[in-house]
C-alpha cells in the first residue's frame, strides 16, 4: 500500500501573531513552525500502517525552501521519503491543484490529509483534491482500518459518530482520534540521522489559478478586566450581569 501524507507547515501555537504591510500579510519573523497538529496526528497513523502492513510512505507539502525542516521532521518520525513542490500556497484550490497532480502521478492508494490546518483553517483542500482526483472521500475520520482493498473507517457528525465502509484509492481528512496525542512520535536521534539520507523531491508547480486572497487580518479584541465582587454583595452582581454584561 502506497499512502501519501499531505504536511502543513504551520506557526506554533506559542508564537506571537503579527502582521505586516496593512495587516494583509503574516509577519513570519521570529515565528517557529511545526507540523500542522492534524497531519501531525495522519503521519503517525501512516507509519502504524508500515510498520503493521508494510506500507510505503510519502509526505508532501506545498511551500518554499524553509518548510524543508519540517519535512525533514516527517522524515525522522519515519516517512519513507518527501516531496516539496516548490509554489507559495496562495489558496485552497491552489494547494489543491499541485497535491493532485502530485497524487496522479505516484499511484497513491491512501492519502491522509488533515481535515484542516492551523493557520488559516480553511478545511477546503482534502476535499478539493478528491473532487479533482475522483477518489472516494472521508472528512472529519477519527479512525481507519484497511484490509486488503477495503477501508472500514469512523468519522464525526453532529451528535456522534458515524462507521463507513468504503474502498481505495481513498482521500481522508484526519484529526485527532486517528491517533491520541500519547501515541505522538518524538523523532529520536537515530531518526534523525536517517532522515538526512532520505530523498526530498523538488517538483515545480503546475499552472493553477489563485481564487482567493486574504485583504485584512485582525486580531481578537483584548480581553477587558476582571472585575471582582464580593461574595456577600449579590445586589453588585446583579448590577453588572444585567447593565454591564446584559447577560440577565
Amino acid at each position: 500500500m502506497k499512502i501519501l501524507v499531505c504536511i502543513s507547515h504551520v506557526p506554533d501555537t506559542t508564537s506571537k501573531i503579527n502582521f505586516t504591510n496593512g495587516d494583509s500579510e503574516f509577519d513570519t519573523a521570529g515565528v517557529q513552525y511545526v507540523i500542522n497538529p492534524n497531519d501531525e496526528f495522519g503521519l503517525t497513523r501512516a507509519i502504524w500502517f508500515q510498520e503493521q502492513q508494510g506500507a510505503n510512505v510519502t509526505v508532501v507539502n506545498v511551500g518554499g525552501p524553509d518548510t524543508e525542516p519540517t519535512l525533514r521532521k516527517a522524515l525522522a518520525i519515519g516517512a519513507n521519503e518527501a516531496i516539496r513542490v516548490n509554489a507559495n500556497p496562495t489558496d485552497g484550490f491552489f494547494v489543491a491543484k499541485q497535491l493532485a497532480e502530485v497524487i496522479k502521478n505516484g499511484g497513491y492508494d491512501l492519502v491522509i490529509a488533515g481535515k484542516e490546518s492551523l493557520d488559516y483553517n480553511g478545511g477546503m483542500v482534502p476535499g478539493m483534491i478528491a473532487g479533482i482526483t475522483g477518489s472516494n472521500f472521508l472528512n472529519s475520520c477519527t479512525a481507519i482500518t484497511v484490509d486488503g482493498n477495503n477501508v472500514k473507517a469512523v468519522r464525526e457528525i453532529d451528535g456522534g459518530k458515524e462507521t463507513v465502509s468504503t474502498t481505495l484509492p481513498l482521500i481522508i481528512g484526519g484529526q485527532k482520534g486517528l491517533v491520541e496525542e500519547k501515541d505522538l512520535r518524538i523523532p529520536n536521534m537515530r531518526g534523525i540521522m536517517t532522515a538526512r539520507t532520505k530523498a526530498l523531491t523538488i517538483l515545480e508547480p503546475v499552472d493553477a489559478p489563485v481564487n482567493t486572497k486574504a485583504v485584512k487580518f485582525e486580531k481578537p479584541a483584548p480581553k477587558s478586566a476582571v472585575k471582582l465582587v464580593p461574595a456577600d454583595n449579590l445586589d453588585e452582581l446583579i448590577n453588572l450581569l444585567h447593565n454591564e454584561a446584559k447577560v440577565i
